[in-house]
């Protein structure tokens, strides 16, 4: 199970639960995953440049975009399950 931990007061915590991180509390060497930020680039919509993920996340919002697989679609092929769930069924 994948497990969020967050540094406070000097080691590394549990985000949910606070309690330490067991394998960072003794002696062993512990590698932190950190994701870094994205390459600035042109957006390909309105040309303007686009540094980071937040502003990126903010571009795809505000043209009404989304990041290579589109959304769920609300529509559901299995007509019972579609009823059962109150949503629209996909004829066809």
């Amino acid at each position: 199970m994948r497990r969020t931990y967050v540094w406070r007061n000097g080691q590394f915590v549990d985000k949910k639960t606070g309690k330490p991180d067991p394998e960072t509390s003794s002696d062993t060497i512990c590698m932190p995953y950190v994701r870094g930020d994205i390459a600035p680039y042109k957006s390909p919509v309105t040309g303007e440049w686009v540094d980071g993920r937040a502003a990126r996340r903010y571009d795809l919002e505000k043209h009404n975009c989304y990041e290579i697989d589109p959304p769920k679609n609300k529509y559901l092929k299995n007509e019972r399950f579609a009823k059962k769930h109150k949503v629209e069924h996909l004829l066809g």
